[in-house]
């Protein structure tokens, strides 16, 4: 069964770092025992991940995995020396009753826009850095040793990463899938499969994202493996790129004069544009001249909400303030869309394939909302909107801007 999707973003100026993961928990474990975490520092423009695999698997090697990611990225922050951070990290796992050793590897990736990667790796597969659907090899790389733990060698690399670049972290559960399982690969899929994948499927779609790209590698190391997962899945994709933008119009504007400014702001395109709302979907058929089309056949498969809509060369059009309650609910528990009605997973998906949601707000009060029979839990437009944007930063790091008209 696949984990929820783990997401970061940070944006400055015009470049955009997307990093996403996709994990699988090993078969018959309750707990996945690798571990991803994202950071961003705002203030000096700097995206930092890391990814660490605990010993074994289960919930001991996610508290050794977790325990490892927490303070590694805490240490990347704060500029600590990775021969100290090692150290500190290696002297405060807890000890593996059977094994006798507190033991966890990692991958860590720390960038500032405008400057040099850094890539500190140990016990994990070798980062691949690809440039389109070319390798590029680290401008440093060297060796690191603890004294103090002598069988702890450390990777350190600095790569060069350029705006179309990307880079990809994964455990050893996506590189050794199918060994000793499958004549074909008798050491696993390996790097180099991981590589080849990687290199195919970029070459088929220059601009997939991170967040497809990172789900589609372990879904693959996933599927290599004729008797499931044997063993925890986790990659991570960097991709550095121009942000994608897309828009969200709710709300009548409080003066009506203002309705065909309201509607230019829906000319962004139709893959990046949500109108949500009847009055708003209004407006912009009066002002821009477009219809609301929906199918007949989508109201049986809707779940309970409206169906969904497209106008013509502006975007998709949805109900009101219960689809956003449901998209509310939805990135406030991290759900999936997939469960979710068709409107608020169109929504959804739609936010989960960009990096900047912008929501454009009509102030007027819709009188509807103030009928006291309408269920209590039902917020007005701009507070679900409030929280929306709370949780789309906090939860997927998203880049989000609120305009009131």
């Amino acid at each position: 069964m696949a984990d929820a999707p783990v997401q970061g973003h940070g944006a400055a100026g015009d470049l955009f770092i997307e990093m996403e993961a996709a994990q699988y928990t090993k078969t018959g474990q309750a707990a996945c025992g690798d571990d991803v975490r994202f950071m961003t520092v705002e203030r000096e423009n700097r995206h930092l991940a890391a990814l660490s695999d605990g010993l074994g698997s289960g919930v001991k090697a996610n508290v050794l995995a977790t325990m490892t990611t927490s303070m590694a990225i805490k240490f990347l922050e704060s500029n600590v020396p990775m021969l100290e951070a090692v150290e500190i990290i290696m002297d405060s796992l807890p000890v593996c009753e059977v094994r006798k050793i507190g033991y966890a590897t990692f991958s860590l990736f720390d960038f500032r826009l405008g400057g040099r990667a850094r890539i500190s790796e140990m016990g994990n597969p070798g980062y691949i850095h690809l440039r389109g659907t070319e390798e590029v090899a680290p401008l440093k790389d060297e060796q690191i040793v603890s004294t103090h733990w002598p069988d702890r060698e450390v990777r350190e690399c600095e790569a060069d990463f350029r705006a179309g670049d990307r880079i990809i972290m994964c455990s050893d559960g996506v590189t050794q899938s199918g060994l000793g399982e499958r004549k074909d690969m008798k050491f696993g899929w390996r790097r180099s499969g991981v590589l080849k994948f990687a290199r195919e499927r970029i070459a088929a779609e220059p601009d997939v994202s991170a967040r497809d790209l990172s789900a589609e590698i372990a879904r693959h190391a996933l599927h290599i493996s004729p008797s499931g997962c044997k063993d925890d899945i986790s990659c991570v994709v960097c991709y550095l790129r121009r942000p994608r933008t897309m828009r969200i119009l709710t709300g009548p504007p409080f003066y009506k004069d203002r309705d065909a400014e309201y509607a230019r702001q829906a000319t962004l395109g139709f893959d990046h544009v949500v109108v949500c709302g009847g009055t708003t979907a209004n407006i912009m058929e009066r002002e821009l001249g477009v219809k609301v089309k929906v199918k007949l056949s989508d109201m049986k498969t809707a779940g309970g909400l409206p169906p969904v809509g497209t106008m013509e060369g502006v975007g998709i059009a949805t109900e009101g303030i219960l689809t956003l309650g449901r998209v509310l609910s939805a990135l406030e528990r991290k759900s999936p869309p997939a469960g979710e009605p068709a409107a608020a997973r169109a929504i959804l998906e739609r936010m989960m394939r960009h990096d900047r949601i912008e929501f454009v707000i009509g102030t007027k009060v819709n009188e509807s909302h103030q009928d006291p029979n309408i269920p209590q839990d039902l917020e007005l437009r701009r507070s679900v909107v409030k929280r929306i944007a709370a949780a789309l930063e906090k939860n997927y790091r998203k880049k989000v801007t609120v305009d009131y008209y």
